[in-house]
């Protein structure tokens, strides 16, 4: 990568050194080589932190909002200057292949604060409801804690609408993979805005991250991450009774009914499977199929998922990557190793090395058949290249399997017609689903149900997350 960031922090408009000379390696996932250091903040840090968004919050609250959206359009401009340095260094960071990132690492979140820039026309209009008016204010210093996986669109996802309903902000990016956070404070500090409005910090999410939800200043938590950090971040939030946005793990199904075209089918759940080596929260990791066409489904499942050959993500050609890091990677083969101690059969892949590549943090692309839908690699998410095959035997057998786990974040139906697609897909408990191929769309509202989270983001849906109603009656 061309572009290393300063071992500093991002606080009240300038960088500066953190409270303590700890530092985190940044390991390239593909060569295991150091890539960067960034600090490792305290809990000092953070009070620092937090203390200079309170301090910016009544001011920025008060900047009219045509203004707050030209300082966003300003920042958008800022990070289009910056594309190729935010593909390259997720590149690098996360191990995404280089023709995903520039499309979906890079101009997908580009293409979400436009979605945010046009969702705030007019959304703080006040509304007349008989003898009250109703306005819309905003929710006050937001702490944005978020992953490693998709660094630049989850982290837009929460600071783009915090900042345009007139809140102010401290990042928490993933300690994993910061050099992203890094272009964008570099970028917000380009675009002028005020001091304090905009704050970064590096470090541990028990440290830090901790520290942020539990402050007395902070109005507001918005947490992308694994459902058990979730819970440490709403328990944390929970005295001060402090609005939290929670989007977590998932297990996500693609149910696929009779007559519906199997091989498309599987091909986009293979797809979506494999997508940033897995490491994707709305992941179609469970392929739902009926019995009668199940060994089909499983023979093509495998044939497609070996054409993902792992290879070094700067390659234009490769279309799999390395695992971010190496307790990634044995977290995923521990996943595959006792999948088939506990009976389920390998039908592609597996949890040796792939052939070929002696560095790296790489994971084959595994299928695996012959599960129960309550064994542990059908209940419990991956978060790697691994796709499991199960038969249903009908639709409300499907819908029970789909529904059968803890989490509820995405899904997908195929059938052979949109009315019964429909149907099946209103059925089940998850935050978005896919009906017959229908593409991601980053205007709508995404989140999830049960212990996928709460809360929603991107689009007006995301954006009124950020605000408060008061309704003022005469």
């Amino acid at each position: 990568m061309s572009h290393s960031p300063p071992e500093a922090i991002y606080v009240a408009g300038r960088w500066r050194k953190a409270a303590t000379d700890d530092l985190i390696d940044v390991v390239d996932p593909t060569t295991e080589e150091l890539l960067a250091r960034v600090p490792r903040c305290s809990p000092a840090d953070a009070g620092l932190a937090v203390a200079a968004a309170h301090a910016a919050q009544d001011d920025w609250a008060q900047v009219p909002q045509p203004e707050r959206i030209a300082a966003v359009g300003a920042l958008l401009k800022a990070l289009e200057a910056r594309a190729d340095r935010l593909t390259d260094a997720v590149v690098g960071d996360v191990g995404t292949p280089l023709r995903i990132a520039d499309k979906l690492q890079t101009h997908l979140p580009l293409a979400a604060v436009t979605g945010f820039l046009d969702a705030a026309q007019g959304i703080e209009d006040p509304v007349r409801v008989g003898n009250s008016t109703v306005h819309r204010s905003p929710v006050g210093v937001v702490a944005a804690i978020t992953p490693w996986n998709y660094p630049l669109l989850q982290i837009l996802g929460k600071v783009v609408p915090a900042l345009l309903s007139g809140s102010t902000v401290v990042l928490k990016p993933s300690e994993v993979a910061p050099l992203v956070p890094y272009l964008l404070a570099e970028a917000i500090d380009e675009a002028g805005l005020p001091p304090g409005v905009f704050n970064m910090l590096s470090g541990l999410g028990p440290e830090v991250g901790a520290a942020l939800a539990a402050h007395p200043d902070v109005d507001m938590v918005s947490f992308t991450g694994s459902t058990q950090g979730g819970q440490a971040v709403a328990a944390a939030a929970a005295p001060r009774i402090k609005r939290v946005a929670l989007e977590l793990g998932g297990k996500s199904a693609a149910v696929v009914l009779p007559g519906a075209d199997l091989e498309r089918a599987v091909k986009a759940t293979v797809s979506s499977c494999l997508l940033n080596s897995g490491q994707t929260c709305l992941a179609l990791t469970r392929l739902i199929v009926p019995r009668a066409h199940y060994a089909e489904a499983v023979e093509q499942a495998a044939a497609l998922a070996v054409r993902f050959t792992p290879g070094d993500p700067r390659d234009p050609g490769t279309k799999q990557g390395p695992l971010v890091s190496a307790a990634q990677r044995a977290r995923v083969r521990g996943f595959i190793d006792r999948a088939t101690a506990d009976g389920a059969r390998i039908a592609a892949g597996g949890s040796q090395a792939p052939g070929g590549l002696d560095r790296g943090f790489f994971v084959q692309p595994t299928v695996i058949a012959d599960a129960d839908p309550g064994a542990e690699i059908a209940q419990e998410e991956v978060f790697g290249p691994v796709l499991v095959v199960l038969p249903h035997d009908g639709p409300d057998d499907a819908v029970r399997i789909a529904n059968g786990t803890r989490y509820g974040l995405s899904g997908a139906v195929w059938g052979p017609d949109e009315e019964s697609a429909v149907a099946v897909a209103r059925r089940l408990r998850t935050g978005q689903v896919d009906v017959n191929g229908g593409a991601f769309n980053p205007a709508a509202p995404f989140g999830g149900m049960k212990l996928s989270g709460t809360g929603r983001e991107f689009g007006r849906f995301g954006l009124e997350e950020y605000y408060q109603l008061q309704s003022l009656q005469r």
